[in-house]
């Protein structure tokens, strides 16, 4: 097995591979890092091969003399097909010994939780920590288990179930999916001002995201009498995924309870559309001093949704 440095020839064979990989998401694809701009940020992705077969994929970037994944992107690490163990063992002993001849001292690694895999696979986990990584830090992030059978609205709590109930019946009140960015991302700017934090991405890139992910972006709108009043941005990670990117309220309408409507139906058309799990996003306090500090508050808001924890991981090691 051998590690070469990605390059654009490859664009098509990456891409195709992350599609029919066990644990890839949009996050991993080379169309999803065209979205940046030019000269942002220097990508090193790396391609493993055997017998030039691409075996595995590892996005990111190196800085200085760490190698790390994601860069530009909210997951990262490897990513591979149901790889068995010693594949898997291989791999990382691979990775290990080209970060040494490169002159690297550090890997640092993110994945998506484990509810992102088609198949559950610990095999590069396992080979990870067998092999001298140990976990740097942990995240939590929430996610509903989907499921067509079970009536949705009895799965959530029932103050929520009441306000659902409530905005269904109001003929002043209606969803839309839409591309209405531009009517979303003043209200999510002011909403993360609250926090004294901004977007990930600006009004652009969403709507550069959105031109090139066409079926994998979903803009859920809330309008009462016209008005946008809430919202929900949701990125379709993979064939089993969808994501909650970004929530927003307007807040002078938040009596009624637009954000339990687009909650619920963001979840419905997840459902009905075969997605099997519902991610709701990381729950960190951002004013702590710790990154991993919970916020309890909106860990309670995600539970009201039946949404269970999911830990996103990431591994280090000092080479």
């Amino acid at each position: 097995m051998e590690i070469i440095e990605y390059s654009e020839k490859w664009k098509e064979k990456w891409d195709q591979f992350v599609i029919e990989s066990n644990n890839g998401t949009i996050f991993h694809m080379q169309k999803f890092f065209n979205y940046h701009t030019p000269g942002k940020f220097t990508f090193n992705h790396l391609i493993f091969l055997e017998k030039g077969n691409v075996v595995a994929l590892l996005p990111g970037s190196r800085i200085g003399d760490i190698y790390e994944s994601p860069i530009g992107a909210s997951y990262g690490s490897i990513v591979t097909k149901d790889v068995k163990f010693a594949e898997a063992m291989e791999i990382i002993s691979t990775l290990i010994e080209y970060g040494k001849k490169i002159g690297l001292k550090e890997l640092l690694l993110t994945s998506a939780p484990r509810v992102y895999e088609k198949h559950q696979n610990e095999n590069l986990d396992f080979a990870m920590l067998w092999q001298g990584f140990n976990y740097d830090l942990h995240y939590i992030s929430s996610a509903i288990k989907l499921d067509a059978e079970t009536d949705i609205i009895l799965r959530f709590q029932q103050t929520v179930r009441r306000n659902i109930r409530k905005s269904l019946k109001n003929p002043e009140i209606r969803i839309e999916i839409n591309e209405r960015y531009d009517e979303f991302y003043p209200i999510l700017i002011e909403n993360k001002a609250r926090h004294d934090v901004k977007p990930t991405h600006s009004l652009e890139d969403l709507i550069k995201l959105n031109e090139l992910f066409p079926d994998s972006l979903k803009l859920f709108m809330i309008y009462y009498k016209d008005k946008p009043i809430a919202g929900s941005s949701v990125f379709i990670c993979n064939e089993i995924i969808s994501l909650c990117f970004y929530n927003m309220l307007l807040y002078e309408y938040e009596h009624l309870k637009p954000i339990h409507r687009v909650m619920y139906e963001v979840v419905k058309w997840s459902t009905e559309n075969g997605y099997k799990y519902l991610d709701i996003g990381v729950s960190q306090d951002t004013k702590a001093d710790n990154p991993m500090t919970p916020s309890m508050g909106l860990i309670d808001f995600k539970e009201k949704f039946d949404a269970k924890t999911v830990m996103r991981n990431t591994f280090r090691k000092e080479l």
